[in-house]
């Protein structure tokens, strides 16, 4: 399985989402592999990417179809409830950046 999103030709959007998480677990990598599944039921819905290092920082970036979509997964319910939490219990640190992708290129021979 590969652990690139099978993406589209451009454009769409990214949602960069990085953080440093906290030390406690409290539940979280139930919750992530949730927030996955439940973004895959999304109209709209892409792919994803994610990484984590040793020391608890972590990216993820989850990929949109369009503005209209991404807007919608950020007020699905159980959704709204894990980024509470994160606040509350997961992350030291987050930042999202919101990017509309006009140009995609890969390699290493750039197909």
């Amino acid at each position: 399985m590969s652990r690139f999103a099978p993406l589209p030709d451009p454009p769409y959007y990214a949602v960069i989402f990085t953080a440093q998480r906290t030390e406690q677990e409290h539940g979280y990598g139930p919750m992530a592999d949730r927030m996955v599944e439940l973004a895959t039921q999304q109209e709209g819905y892409i792919g994803v990417e994610s990484t984590r290092d040793a020391e608890g920082l972590g990216i993820t970036v989850s990929y949109w179809q369009d503005e209209s979509a991404l807007i919608a997964w950020k007020q699905v319910s159980e959704h709204l409830l894990a980024q509470k939490l994160g606040k509350t219990r997961w992350y030291e640190f987050y930042t999202l950046r919101v990017a509309k992708v006009e140009r995609a290129y890969s390699g290493p021979e750039g197909r």
